[in-house]
């Protein structure tokens, strides 16, 4: 097969979806790897290192999307490339289409298959491609919130663990899942005097085992977060609702009873946001403040640190990406479940239900494509 990989071209995007040993399996496997210029070099990968694995460079992304019968990506196709795409070719990416209309319905015109990394879920309900990334946005929402918690930054003006003699920040973690665990470890590393609230028991239980002292569970309901928000420092936002947008637990209202100079994280702003006020920011122009309240909603978070997020990207998603190159995607789907919950568009039809109800879409059961047979 035929495999393609773009230069990202979303703000300040610095990863990229293969590594030059992750081209050297494609080629070890008799499949043929075409590679954009430059496409690694944000993430410190050069076109040598590629070359020398066995890819070829071109020099544009319109020869990659004509060349690629499989095209890997990290971000979702942009506005430049819808025209590129062409029917029956495969895209696996990150698409978090239920937060996007416009590129839904040019994947839907395209006729592409379009197989998104954080909708390939095991039966256990894990979701293997998302959890490096999310582990990596955990860990940064903190180190984020630790430096924007500083005065000259917009903050309160308050370290994040004190130091004797002082209180430490308070930390408020929404959602126990992979981000949020993350996020209350690198806390309570931090010093800080961390809450996680998640609507799961079993998952607080274990949270509760795992934890370091500094951690405490709690509840996730309204009236739980409107309690704790007049005294709490720093909000991560990490609620996932696989495929679909986030709800929305801190509402505009809330704003009004924290403290001037909270720091508001929202780390699910790719799917719609848990915060309310939340819109998406770039690396270029990281936050904005309202009613006294800072916001850091950065949708690529992972993007920042581009040679850990794309070796923690490739470490999950190669083993599927040739799996897809050696047996096509029909039949990596039978043999490998977890894949057919990845197809969220295929030829036209929209086959995950949770993107087909947000925009109103006809929607067509995947088992129309693959015979559970």
């Amino acid at each position: 097969m035929r495999v393609a990989v773009p230069k990202e071209i979303k703000n300040n995007e610095n990863r990229v979806a293969l590594t030059p040993a992750g081209a050297k399996e494609f080629v070890k496997k008799g499949h043929s790897v075409f590679v954009q210029q430059a496409a690694g070099e944000g993430s410190g990968f050069s076109d040598e290192t590629y070359q020398s694995a066995g890819a070829e460079i071109l020099p544009s992304i319109e020869s990659i999307y004509e060349t690629g019968e499989m095209i890997l990506k990290v971000k979702e196709p942009v506005g430049q490339e819808y025209q590129l795409i062409k029917e029956d070719q495969l895209l696996f990416t990150y698409f978090h289409f239920a937060s996007n209309e416009p590129l839904t319905q040019a994947m839907v015109r395209s006729k592409a298959i379009c197989m998104a990394y954080e909708t390939v879920e095991r039966p256990d309900k894990s979701l293997p491609l998302l959890v490096p990334m999310s582990e990596v946005a955990g860990r940064m929402a903190v180190q984020k919130g630790a430096n924007y918690l500083e005065k000259p930054l917009g903050g309160r003006g308050i370290l994040l663990g004190g130091v004797p003699g002082t209180l430490p920040a308070k930390v408020l973690i929404l959602g126990g899942g992979i981000v949020g665990t993350q996020a209350a470890w690198m806390a309570a590393g931090l010093g800080a005097d961390v809450i996680i609230m998640d609507v799961s028991l079993p998952r607080m239980r274990y949270l509760s085992d795992v934890m370091p002292k500094n951690v405490k569970t709690m509840m996730s309901n309204e009236y739980n977060i409107r309690n704790l928000i007049p005294s709490t420092d720093l909000i991560i936002g990490s609620v996932l609702i696989p495929g679909a947008k986030a709800p929305h637990l801190i509402t505009r209202d809330m704003l009004q009873y924290m403290l001037p100079g909270t720091v508001l994280v929202d780390v699910a702003v790719d799917q719609g946001g848990c915060i309310e006020t939340c819109q998406p920011t770039t690396h270029e122009n990281p936050t904005y403040t309202i009613d006294g309240v800072l916001h850091y909603c950065v949708a690529n978070m992972p993007g920042a640190v581009p040679y850990t997020s794309t070796l923690a990207l490739t470490n999950a998603t190669l083993p599927y990406a040739l799996e897809l190159a050696d047996n096509g995607w029909e039949n990596s789907c039978i043999r490998f479940p977890e894949l057919k919950s990845g197809l969220n568009i295929i030829k036209g039809d929209v086959v995950y239900q949770a993107v087909a109800e947000t925009f109103d879409l006809p929607y067509v059961p995947v088992s129309y494509y693959i015979n559970h047979h």
